[in-house]
């Protein structure tokens, strides 16, 4: 099996000028964007590379923006290695952060990419149209032991849970405007060394995104959906998904449960992954997975730190091996 699995950024890691690198660098890349453009009849590539960012913030926007940028990266990693003679590279898993999850299914042809664009776009939609009084909050430094004080602090002011366990003693908090603040003040009492308010109008990975999920589970229905070529993991718990139904179930499940990322990683790690690409923009997961298991290589694709991300001779014959040495950090 392979000791390789990719990972993929959610919503937060948009960026304006995302992936315009790779895919000056690299054909593949390049018709990534002009099938979101096309698919979604939109100017994406200018706002994904010019902004304004205000307007790439935008949940319609920046998942599409964000799945072209991820694929981008992707099929530039594949093409790097072709012009180099070697194999593409097949990970053993792939696993996506939230939104992410699309960019996985996408990567392991579970779905199209004009499927997985068209899907965005409505995500992005439902849960905008489901925010009413979410809101959510990040808390730093508050030992897990303590997690379940706090989420009966926050459930005590009305609906309310943790939305991503990215890493130990990093959470992020959802639910109603109220009890997200109670449990601001609540993880402040209990010892976290930060716990603040997020600057977004919806409360992902809640209960209150049960009509986004009912109307996404409409809008997955008459989609085919094939079995992915290498497991995903799912978010809620890390579990391996091998089917289609499997993977389109995943889809209406997370939006209302929470994103388990430590637990993902962990479950990569005991099944014998010792190299996570991260594969798309930014390097979030990349920081997060060396918390969560330091001894593993974690890359990010889009550091500059990683040979230009995608220099052919930084990458392997063997597919069973890191794809890209180890960056200095």
């Amino acid at each position: 099996m392979s000791s390789v699995a990719f990972v993929y950024p959610g919503q937060g890691s948009q960026s304006v000028g995302m992936a315009h690198r790779v895919a000056d660098a690299f054909p593949s890349a390049t018709q990534a964007f002009a099938t979101a453009e096309a698919t979604l009849a939109e100017p994406l590539t200018a706002l994904a590379w010019d902004g304004p960012a205000e307007e790439l913030d935008l949940t319609v926007n920046a998942q599409p923006a964000l799945l072209a940028a991820s694929v981008a990266f992707l099929r530039a990693l594949q093409e790097a290695r072709a012009a180099a003679g070697v194999p593409p590279l097949a990970p053993a898993f792939h696993a996506g952060h939230s939104m992410g999850q699309y960019s996985a299914l996408v990567a392991a042809g579970v779905i199209d990419l004009p499927a997985g664009l068209r899907l965005v776009r409505e995500r992005g939609r439902q849960m905008q149209d489901a925010g009413g009084d979410g809101a959510m909050a990040a808390v730093i430094g508050l030992d897990d032991a303590h997690l379940p004080a706090l989420v009966a602090a926050g459930q005590a002011h009305g609906v309310f849970g943790v939305a991503n366990r990215n890493s130990p003693g990093q959470v992020v908090v959802s639910g109603q405007r109220r009890a997200v603040e109670a449990a601001v003040e609540a993880a402040r009492a209990l010892g976290a060394r930060r716990a603040i308010m997020l600057p977004v109008s919806v409360a992902a990975h809640s209960p209150l995104m049960a009509p986004a999920a009912a109307a996404m589970r409409l809008a997955l229905a008459p989609v085919p959906f094939a079995d992915p070529r290498a497991p995903l993991l799912a978010n809620a718990d890390g579990h391996a998904l091998t089917s289609g139904e499997a993977c389109r179930a995943e889809l209406v499940e997370h939006l209302t449960t929470g994103v388990d990322w430590v637990a993902a990683i962990q479950t990569m790690s005991a099944a014998g992954v010792t190299t996570f690409l991260e594969v798309g923009p930014g390097k979030v997961l990349t920081g997060l997975i060396r918390r969560i298991v330091p001894h593993a290589t974690a890359i990010a694709l889009d550091d500059p730190a990683a040979p230009q991300g995608l220099a052919p001779e930084a990458l392997t014959p063997d597919p069973t091996s890191p794809a890209i040495a180890q960056p200095s950090t």
